[in-house]
């Protein structure tokens, strides 16, 4: 599975069980990103992406466990080490600020298994830069 994360500048994933922001041109990003992949999520998740949810979005609170091979994830409140062997790509969406956070991603993307394989920015809607980083295993 291809795991995409939105997170801040110190890994920060979501505060008193809400996302810390969100943006429709990255959602736009991410459905182009899967193509006709699947793009798996929780229930939580799909309610940002409301009408313009393509066929692809598959909506299942049991996602991680469910996506296959090159099917997309996109997690916003999940801890993701009980998964990590299947993890082919990690995507870090950064917002590049640092909002209030007490859920963090809980992978070591620094140091371990991962190497950073791609990084590039563009321009949100809600956010002027938005950074994707591209995280592959070490062979």
């Amino acid at each position: 599975m291809i795991v995409m994360v939105c997170l801040d500048d110190k890994n920060g994933m979501m505060f008193n069980g809400r996302r810390q922001s969100k943006d429709k041109v990255l959602r736009e990003r991410m459905d182009e990103l899967a193509g006709e992949n699947k793009l798996w999520m929780n229930a939580y998740s799909a309610k940002q992406f409301g009408a313009e949810q393509g066929s692809n979005i598959q909506v299942d609170e049991e996602f991680l466990q469910k996506a296959g091979v090159g099917e997309f994830c996109f997690v916003e409140n999940q801890k993701l080490t009980d998964v990590e062997q299947q993890i082919e790509k990690l995507m870090v969406f950064r917002w590049n600020r640092v909002y209030p956070a007490d859920q963090y991603l809980d992978l070591d993307i620094t140091f371990g298994n991962w190497k950073l394989l791609e990084q590039m920015e563009f321009a949100g809607h809600s956010h002027e830069k938005i950074t994707m980083e591209v995280y592959g295993r070490w062979s």
